[in-house]
């Protein structure tokens, strides 16, 4: 299967420049707490895809071991209401609101709204340009999120991301830290859960149930994000490692660094003009884009800011 264009999570026009990425800082620091969060061992762990499901120019194979330090994740995806303690201390501005507009998907836009909307990415027309869309009014400026304050912070750049996270004392993690906690101790699974996507008939993430992207039939309750600690937690504690919302890693994206990178806690390329997202949305769709599996990855510019992605951090563990 092919890689797809902006389907997932749309770039801001324009072009960003390749940037080294700056060095890792070494979390956790002085201020760093681990409560909400779960240690794990590291160690090593077989990481990529290669069952003929994937998307190949994506980079998702070869299967390879990678071996990593302990460290400590978020068990959630950053919350709103962590988002707006961090805002409230440091008077951080998003992209988004410097920008003036983030990207909303046509179906959470109220008729009147998305009426006026003028401008969509021509690969993908789902995707509304909304002025005044930023964390704080996810479909422009009449929404809130008062009643979604235990839900996933979204409209929020890469550098959004560092920022909170160089806050709080954490990091964000590395590609290959992501898909070691969202396999969750399952070796060569295609899900956090196993390899059958609805076990017993159970839905185990929030992803597009229908036709996409005219008809969701809900069937895991959901048209757009969920609350951050929605359906089952994987085998390591971690709520919502597929589905839900895209989470910024570390990484700047290659689809072929890591075929002769290196093996023992790789950060992936040591620069480059996009970085990695990983898990999936609540857009995901087998019709067109089945990245929701715990070895598919995908890619935004940093200052990228759209309605279906977020992050949670990590920190080294001492």
């Amino acid at each position: 299967m092919s890689s797809e264009k902006s389907c997932c999570t749309p770039g801001r026009p324009g072009s960003w420049e390749a940037r080294e990425s700056p060095a890792r800082p070494h979390a956790p620091t002085s201020k760093t707490s681990t409560s909400g969060m779960v240690r794990l061992e590291g160690g090593s762990f077989l990481m990529g895809a290669d069952d003929g499901i994937g998307y190949t120019e994506d980079g998702e194979g070869p299967v390879r071991e990678v071996r990593l330090a302990p460290f400590h994740i978020d068990r959630t995806s950053v919350t709103n209401r962590q988002f707006e303690r961090f805002v409230k201390e440091t008077g951080h501005k998003t992209e988004a609101e410097r920008f003036g507009w983030s990207y909303v998907f046509f179906q959470l836009l109220a008729p009147e709204l998305l009426r006026k909307v003028k401008q969509r990415p021509r690969e993908a027309p789902w995707w509304c340009k909304v002025p005044g869309a930023y964390w704080r009014r996810p479909e422009g400026r009449a929404s809130n999120i008062r009643r979604r304050m235990d839900y996933p912070v979204i409209h929020v750049s890469w550098n959004d991301a560092m920022a909170y996270c160089a806050w709080a004392g954490k990091r964000l993690p590395t590609e290959a830290e992501y898909e070691y906690a969202a396999r969750g101790g399952l070796e060569r699974k295609r899900y956090p859960w196993g390899d059958e996507f609805k076990p017993n008939g159970r839905h185990y993430c929030n992803i597009w149930q229908g036709e996409f992207p005219q008809n969701n039939t809900l069937e895991d309750g959901h048209l757009g994000a969920a609350p951050a600690r929605s359906f089952p937690a994987n085998a390591f504690g971690l709520f919502h490692m597929a589905g839900n919302v895209w989470e910024w890693c570390w990484d700047c994206w290659s689809s072929a660094y890591h075929l002769d990178g290196p093996r023992d806690n790789p950060t992936g390329p040591p620069a480059g003009t996009e970085k990695v997202i990983r898990g999936g949305s609540y857009l995901c769709h087998d019709s067109y884009c089945n990245r929701y599996r715990v070895a598919a990855r995908t890619k935004n510019t940093p200052d990228s800011s759209t309605g279906n992605a977020g992050f949670r951090c990590v920190a080294d563990a001492i």
